[in-house]
């Protein structure tokens, strides 16, 4: 029969040249596939030339993915294979066209338009009303990310019960034999579905909690740097922590009371600047800070300055900067710099800078220059703490190169020192000698941490001497290689 000629071929096509990435559309399906149409067409009492037809087009039905593994426009892909193919093995023009409408009858949403097309739509979701219909769910899932698309645990859930619902199986054997248990894998779903809000609400809650609980211990470590070191001393920091130092210096008003009022206007700034959610957190913040200051006693670690302006600095930092982390702000410089942006031609840093200026420039006038040094002392160290907190200490650099023994570069790179690249395509030369001399090249980039960099030279030097290296700190790294080592 013409059938078997072509089934070897096409079947053993599916095998070796559809990616292993494609899980679900492979020839495993369409096996599966081929055995529910007979199943469908004996049950519906369909003539046997009509099913060799529709076994044919089961058959053809996913060749599409041999040229393109994606799901998008593979029943044109497969009809057309169909429609080059099957002369060769005598089917006539009018039964390659039936073959051809009945591999686009599977294209969705199914709108089969007579008995035949029905059978192979019905035959093609098959799985949709029995027990591997989990294991198959997995296998699209799997393909479809595998394409690049973004489907979370719970979309994949949402997505499923949509397609259920909506679904029908037209033939009646199909209907007795598979609608009641669609409608329990559909249940399923949506129990997961519910389960998964669940736990979606317990840990959204959880993290609620830990950002407050972080927001709580920052607040107390803050409380801690300004009643133990700071402010028994008569130092200073910058920004709007500093600020309220100093007028609780010069006319004597309770810290908390004016720490708060400082910050409320911010905080309203904020609403509107940041948002809503970081305006309620700063607020609970700055609050419970200012509760503190005035439960919590003065006093005095140290008499050491130098210990003082550091620890201060250090105590005071690690206080703001977990506030950062957890979404707050204790000192809401930032957002009025962010604010001043928006009206003045100034940058963010030369606001802040400019700030912190008048701060110290008026301890200095009024507390003495030694004074006004440790402070910016404390300033320094409350900065730095605050970048090691909310950035960590692995902070990332970018490292780029270019040389002529890029190929091994690339290998020692991935091999040796386990780090993924990017390639670019450039071209390098044009020195001033020889202007007009310029080859192409492939332009390596990959991250680091900074512990890693001087290793990193190492390695590209010992390759190639006359390298040209250069890096930049990245604020931020996530994905990819990174997330992978970071976890280990």
């Amino acid at each position: 029969m013409r059938f078997d000629k072509i089934y070897d071929l096409v079947i053993e096509k599916l095998k070796i040249e559809i990616p292993t990435s494609i899980s679900y559309h492979n020839y495993q399906h369409t096996i599966n596939v081929l055995e529910h149409t007979v199943y469908l067409a004996e049950n519906e009492q369909i003539a046997k030339s009509s099913v060799e037809l529709l076994k044919t087009a089961a058959l053809f039905h996913d060749t599409g993915f041999i040229f393109e593994p994606k799901s998008e426009g593979h029943e044109l892909r497969s009809r057309n294979f169909a429609q080059e193919i099957l002369p060769e093995y005598g089917f006539s023009e009018a039964d390659i066209e039936v073959i051809g409408e009945l591999i686009m009858a599977t294209k969705l949403p199914q709108n089969p338009q007579n008995k035949l097309q029905e059978i192979i739509c019905d035959a093609d979701l098959y799985y949709l009303g029995t027990d591997n219909y989990t294991k198959n769910s997995d296998k699209l899932v799997a393909e479809f990310r595998a394409e690049g698309r973004q489907v979370s645990e719970a979309n994949w859930c949402e997505i499923q019960v949509d397609f259920l619902t909506k679904h029908q199986f037209f033939t009646d054997t199909a209907k007795k034999e598979l609608e009641a248990k669609k409608r329990k894998n559909l249940k399923k779903i949506e129990q997961k579905m519910k389960n998964l809000k669940k736990q979606g609400e317990t840990s959204k809650l959880q993290g609620y909690i830990q950002e407050y609980l972080m927001i709580a211990f920052g607040v107390l470590i803050a409380a801690i740097a300004l009643k133990g070191f700071l402010v028994p001393n008569h130092f200073f920091d910058g920004g709007v922590t500093g600020l309220s130092l100093l007028i609780h210096e010069l006319y004597h008003v309770n810290l908390a009371l004016v720490i708060v009022l400082m910050n409320i206007p911010l905080i309203a700034t904020g609403y509107f600047t940041v948002g809503k959610t970081f305006a309620i957190k700063t607020f609970v913040a700055v609050v419970l800070l200012g509760i503190v200051l005035q439960t919590l006693p003065v006093f005095d670690l140290t008499h050491d300055k130098l210990l003082i302006s550091i620890f201060g600095g250090v105590f005071l930092g690690l206080g703001v900067g977990l506030n950062m982390r957890a979404g707050a702000a204790l000192d809401g410089i930032e957002v009025l710099a962010l604010y001043t942006l928006k009206r003045t031609s100034f940058t963010i840093t030369e606001i802040i800078l400019g700030i912190n200026i008048i701060i110290f420039s008026i301890a200095a006038f009024k507390f003495g220059v030694e004074t006004a040094l440790y402070s910016c002392l404390t300033y320094f160290a409350a900065s730095r703490t605050i970048d090691y907190v909310v950035e960590g200490l692995q902070a990332f650099t970018g490292v780029t190169i270019i040389s002529s023994e890029s190929e091994l570069i690339k290998y020692e790179l991935v091999n040796n020192l386990k780090r993924g690249i990017t390639i670019y395509k450039g071209e390098r030369g044009f020195l001033p000698e020889t202007f007009e001399v310029s080859a192409d090249c492939d332009i390596i980039f990959t991250v680091i941490t900074r512990f890693e960099l001087r290793k990193l030279k190492n390695l590209i030097y010992e390759v190639d001497p006359n390298a040209f290296v250069f890096a930049n700190t990245i604020k931020e790294a996530s994905g990819g290689i990174i997330s992978r080592k970071q976890h280990h």
